[in-house]
């Protein structure tokens, strides 16, 4: 994995903790606040998983 895989992972699941958080506490800013936390997770994720299969071309067939 690269950088931008294991910090898109953590921001996913920081993001699904802060959406639990908002919805325990009743509090829809946060649980917006982690679903967009989710979101950019992902995408940087993506990102990540873009730049392995560039470099690695054999291992992704």
């Amino acid at each position: 994995m690269n950088e931008d895989q294991i910090k898109g992972v953590a921001k996913d699941i920081a993001g699904k903790a802060q959406e639990t958080a908002g919805q325990i506490t009743g509090s829809n800013k946060q649980q917006a606040k982690g679903i967009a936390k989710q979101v950019e997770g992902k995408a940087q994720k993506a990102v990540g998983d873009l730049e392995d299969a560039a470099d690695n071309p054999q291992r992704n067939r």
